[in-house]
């Protein structure tokens, strides 16, 4: 048979050697039992001493192989003593399966490393007691540093790979960072403010967009009105959502359908008829209703950091809404827009032992922007506006830096602006760099005095628009006659940049010596108006003394005549913005009429002299108040008549003169007043054109 496969002497000989290597490795394995068994000793029950182990059983060796020596077996009694030991030492095992010695561990061996920490893991579900499912001190020290071993040698995997272990897209999203948790990923682009910056972090992986986009896209800005109960409630439901919240307006109960923007799925404003009446609600009125609701949902918005009130036509109480503010602990920015908040505080009737405790001063340390403004609307005006509630906001803000307070002033007789001495009296920011005062009244018996000292402990100001009647009437621009003859003290203001203020309220500021005779950095002046009176020229003496080395932009009020452009180049020649107003006197200057035969009449026929008082300021870049063109087609394609053809000659001949006057003159008005548009001078290698463009507002 073995001959007729041909392969009967090799498997022979392959079975005879297998029998040999067996036979060779049993022997190496009964010769290394001998050597264990001969140093083998056991415990003598008697003694302390140690006996060599001559009463055991010989072991037979296997078949073909040498007798080796015997090993050793413990008796009876030394079982039992060493089964304490044994369960000890498997318990040992248990709490420690690795050895906790950082050095014990070879940094260029990530299996080992791998296995080591598979290994400290997996004994954590075993362990009794206490320890169960815990890490001491040093095995979480250890599984660091197990991890730091490991990590390096963990490799990107491939396209296709992560492609279907993150997410069913082929998306180009760091694998590490779409494989982890879907609590990560949350908390991740919780830190995320911006929405532009959130869209792009959902651009990347359809993993993130589906936990970016419903959870922190929807919820970043919230849009709603005050009765808006079923968004509040939502919010005051899911509190994981809103803390995502980062900017909230609460809308007029009369803005437009489409001006709302909420979460998808929530109802679009009409919360009233979503939610059935708690037991609570019952007999509520509808505006507690809704106060509350919103009241509770502030309180949950953990992160918000801007709020913009408009609600102004419901009679739910922003100083209701703000406690919850200070629970926010996040808050930036504050704006209000609502007649209510002009109201004065009522006053409390109990005295002595019945007289209630004066609540606890709220505190928002982290609000810098802070915006109170009355309405056009009637609804909610008071005839004698008060500033108590805004003080009081106010007060336990220390780190405000801009602060803007404005009225709208009512024609009707009877009403009068908000008096505003206490407010500059007891109203002290350190931080404060921008403050806005329009439509206010001081007293004139101490309004000026506040004024003064408010202004002296603001040191950090660098924008002042201080638009306040100082005694008179109450009304704005009242009380000329104290100002004429008031200086401010020494060392006022000395970082002012910009000033908005009446002509006699800037020259007295500009005369206010500023302490160790530095030089006030004052580049824009805004609101004087020069009327032709001997007071101007109190403003001019000062302006050209100590702001004609740093005045860059001048707004003006109104003008009355050539006369006084003139001075002002005397005064200021390195002006490089210019802005005349409106001309005393002048057609539509007050009515605001816009129609051709009005902007044909205030368009100025004498440009040649005009282009020669501009040409004093040698600066000059940009220049406001005076049209100078004329009103020609502009439409591609457009049939120009003799008349449009003479006006475009006259436009090229204006546009011509005055690149050659004013060097660096680029700008100046439009035809079309208050058209958004601007006529810019473009000086080409062969001649001078012009072209209109539109500006933003």
């Amino acid at each position: 048979m073995s001959s007729s496969n041909g392969h009967g002497p090799s498997r022979a000989l392959n079975a005879s050697s297998g029998i040999a290597s067996s036979t060779e490795r049993e022997r190496r394995v009964a010769a290394r039992l001998s050597s264990i068994a001969s140093k083998a000793k056991v415990v003598s029950p008697n003694s302390s001493t140690t006996t060599p182990a001559s009463n055991t059983k010989p072991a037979s060796a296997p078949t073909g192989t040498a007798t080796s020596k015997p090993k050793a077996v413990p008796s009876a009694k030394s079982k039992s003593k060493a089964k304490p030991s044994k369960t000890s030492a498997r318990a040992s095992a248990a709490l420690h399966p690795v050895d906790t010695n950082l050095a014990a561990h070879d940094r260029a061996d990530p299996q080992g490393a791998l296995a080591a920490l598979r290994r400290l893991l997996t004994a954590l579900p075993s362990r009794p007691g206490a320890a169960h499912l815990k890490l001491s001190a040093d095995e979480h020290r250890l599984a660091l540093h197990l991890l730091g071993l490991v990590e390096p040698f963990v490799h990107a995997p491939s396209s296709a790979s992560a492609s279907a272990a993150t997410c069913v897209c082929a998306c180009r999203a760091a694998p590490a960072l779409a494989r982890l948790p879907t609590e990560i990923l949350d908390a991740v682009a919780f830190w995320v403010d911006g929405v532009r910056d959130l869209r792009a972090l959902a651009g990347t992986c359809r993993r993130l967009q589906d936990v970016v986009v419903p959870r922190h896209t929807e919820y970043r800005v919230v849009r709603a009105r005050a009765s808006a109960v079923g968004v509040w409630r939502h919010l005051v439901v899911h509190r994981a959502l809103a803390r995502n919240v980062r900017r909230l307006e609460v809308l007029d109960e009369r803005a437009p359908a489409g001006a709302e923007r909420l979460p998808l799925g929530v109802g679009d404003g009409k919360g009233e008829t979503e939610w059935e009446e708690t037991e609570n609600e019952r007999g509520m009125l509808v505006h507690r209703r809704q106060e509350r609701w919103l009241v509770r949902a502030l309180e949950r918005m953990t992160a918000l950091r801007s709020v913009k009130w408009e609600c102004g036509h419901s009679l739910v109480a922003f100083e209701s809404v703000w406690p919850a503010l200070v629970k926010c602990g996040s808050i930036e920015e504050v704006e209000v827009n609502d007649n209510h908040i002009f109201h004065a505080a009522a006053e409390d009737s109990s005295s002595g032992e019945d007289a209630a405790p004066k609540p606890r001063p709220l505190v928002l340390r982290d609000l810098k922007k802070a915006g109170f403004h009355g309405t056009k609307g009637t609804f909610g005006a008071a005839k004698e506006p008060d500033l108590t509630h805004i003080s009081a906001m106010l007060n336990g803000c220390p780190n405000l830096e801009t602060l803007a307070v404005s009225y709208v002033p009512r024609r009707a007789p009877g009403f009068f602006n908000p008096v505003a001495d206490d407010f500059l009296l007891c109203g002290r920011w350190t931080n404060l760099r921008s403050l806005t005062l329009t439509n206010l009244w001081c007293t004139p018996d101490a309004g000026l005095d506040a004024a003064a000292t408010f202004l002296l402990a603001h040191v950090n100001l660098e924008v002042l628009h201080l638009d306040v009647a100082f005694g008179g009437t109450g009304q704005a621009g009242g009380g000329g006659a104290a100002l004429a003859t008031f200086k401010f003290p020494p060392g006022c203001l000395p970082r002012l940049k910009e000033l908005r203020a009446n002509r006699d309220l800037t020259s007295a500021l500009l005369a206010c010596p500023v302490e160790g005779a530095g030089i006030r950095p004052l580049e824009t002046l805004k609101g004087v108006r020069l009327t032709g009176s001997p007071r101007d020229r109190v403003f001019l003496e000062n302006l050209r003394a100590y702001g004609a080395q740093t005045v860059r932009r001048l707004e003006l009020g109104g003008w009355n005549e050539m006369e006084d452009v003139k001075r002002l180049a005397e005064c200021v020649p390195r002006l490089t913005w210019l802005d005349l107003g409106k001309k005393e006197g002048s057609v539509g200057a007050g009515a605001g009429s816009t129609s051709k035969a009005n902007q044909s009449a205030n368009i100025s026929s004498n440009f040649t002299e005009w282009a020669n008082v501009l040409g004093q300021f040698s600066e000059l870049t940009t220049f406001h108040g005076v049209r100078l063109f004329y009103e020609v087609a502009t439409s591609d394609g457009a049939v120009l008549t003799l008349s449009d053809r003479s006006r475009v000659r006259k436009n090229d001949e204006v546009a011509a003169v005055l690149a050659w006057k004013c060097p660096k003159l680029r700008r100046v008005d439009h035809w079309e007043d208050g058209s958004g548009k601007v006529i810019v001078l473009v000086r080409d290698p062969e001649k001078v054109r012009y072209e209109v463009r539109r500006i933003k507002t």
